[in-house]
């Protein structure tokens, strides 16, 4: 992950969190397990009536899949999410150089395949700035689809998950169509809809390329049906822009990516925006998102700061604004290991170490939240469960 008003679109999500006891997918803003819990029951009976409601409160999204525990964006780290029992498994979306979605957190693909290793290809690296970082390796634009599928994936963080290498090279890039061939297939042998949280990835970047990444989100999502507003997908960016002109294309739920407080869409700057993650989390910037999305996904410090010593600090109000502005809030993203944690959830001296991610989870589930990310779908989960009660 890392983003004209059509309010009518809103009602697929929002309509429910208008009100003071619960938004579609949960309590607005409850503080208390118990509170949450109670709130959650509510909602998954009055899910009961409205596809979109389905989703238990609150629900935990496969980040990447299961990336704790295989190489990211891999039908392996897919398929063991939805094992696990995620509720949603997520997808971040790049063009090829033959416009075909295929499915990579980066289009720069260095870390995350073993295209270094292929000499046919040494041609290729390049150095380019993407949303204005400069970066020197292989990109998705430059390479075909038929050459991206010689490729195999690899562990992106070897140093902290050296137990995913076991996996490199077991499994291809997946393409976007094969994703949804996929949650079809599966959707079928469980008698229940698998359900996907989309990204579209640098959207504006690609843009100026011509490999404009809405319409081909869309026309895929409409050739499997999934466009609809009570179809089993969300779809997400960091640029709201993308979402607007998403909206304007299928009728499924949004929701914008937010950064740290200090962050800055990248459409806004390059369309001249001043506006910040801060000015948009204010009342005023959550009323302007839910004319045309859902729901926010954002930072975790956004919903609870980390003080000096890199602790959990208060709660802010993000998750009671957002709520009365009729959006869901699905933050991002909870890891077990120490290197992810805050200071006070580390337990021992390794960083790859586990921490205690449970009571970090709680933490967070605490604040009323509709949902996380997570690379950890079974941690995840079982923190869930508690907020699920009654």
């Amino acid at each position: 992950m890392h983003k004209r008003q059509q309010p009518g679109r809103r009602t697929v999500l929002g309509a429910a969190a208008l009100g003071a006891g619960a938004a579609v997918f949960g309590g607005a803003g409850q503080a208390s397990a118990a509170g949450q819990a109670s709130a959650a029951g509510q909602a998954s009976a009055a899910g009961r009536a409205g596809a979109p409601r389905e989703l238990p409160v609150p629900l935990i999204v496969g980040h990447r899949g299961a990336s704790g525990y295989r190489p990211e964006h891999t039908f392996g780290s897919y398929q063991l999410a939805l094992d696990m029992g995620a509720d949603v498994i997520e997808q971040d979306l790049v063009p090829t150089k033959d416009g075909h979605l295929v499915c990579r957190h980066e289009n720069d693909i260095t870390a995350t395949t073993d295209v270094s290793a292929h000499p046919e290809f040494a041609d290729r690296k390049t150095t380019k700035t993407v949303d204005g970082v400069k970066l020197t390796g292989w990109f998705t634009e430059d390479l075909t689809l038929a050459e991206l599928k010689t490729l195999r994936a690899k562990e992106r963080i070897p140093g902290t998950r050296q137990h995913n290498t076991l996996y490199d090279g077991v499994w291809e890039v997946p393409t976007f169509e094969e994703v949804l061939r996929w949650a079809e297939r599966e959707g079928r042998e469980r008698g229940r809809r698998v359900w996907l949280h989309i990204e579209t990835k640098h959207p504006t970047y690609f843009r100026k390329l011509g490999l404009g990444l809405e319409e081909r989100v869309a026309k895929a999502l409409r050739a499997h049906g999934r466009h609809r507003k009570n179809s089993p997908n969300f779809l997400q960016s960091f640029e709201p822009s993308s979402i607007q002109r998403l909206d304007k294309l299928v009728d499924c739920p949004k929701v914008v990516l937010l950064g740290t407080l200090k962050d800055r869409p990248w459409d806004f700057t390059e369309s001249g925006d001043p506006r910040t993650v801060a000015d948009l989390v204010k009342p005023e910037g959550l009323k302007w998102l839910a004319g045309f999305a859902q729901g926010i996904g954002p930072d975790l410090t956004v919903i609870i700061p980390r003080d000096k010593d890199g602790k959990l600090g208060e709660p802010t109000s993000v998750v009671k604004d957002a709520h009365a502005a009729g959006l869901v809030l699905h933050p991002y993203t909870v890891r077990n290991e120490n290197t992810f944690l805050p200071a006070d959830f580390r337990r021992g001296t390794d960083p790859n170490a586990y921490g205690d991610a449970l009571g970090m989870f709680r933490a967070y589930l605490k604040t009323g939240i509709d949902g996380l990310f997570s690379d950890n779908p079974d941690t995840a989960l079982l923190a869930a469960a508690e907020f699920r009660k009654h």
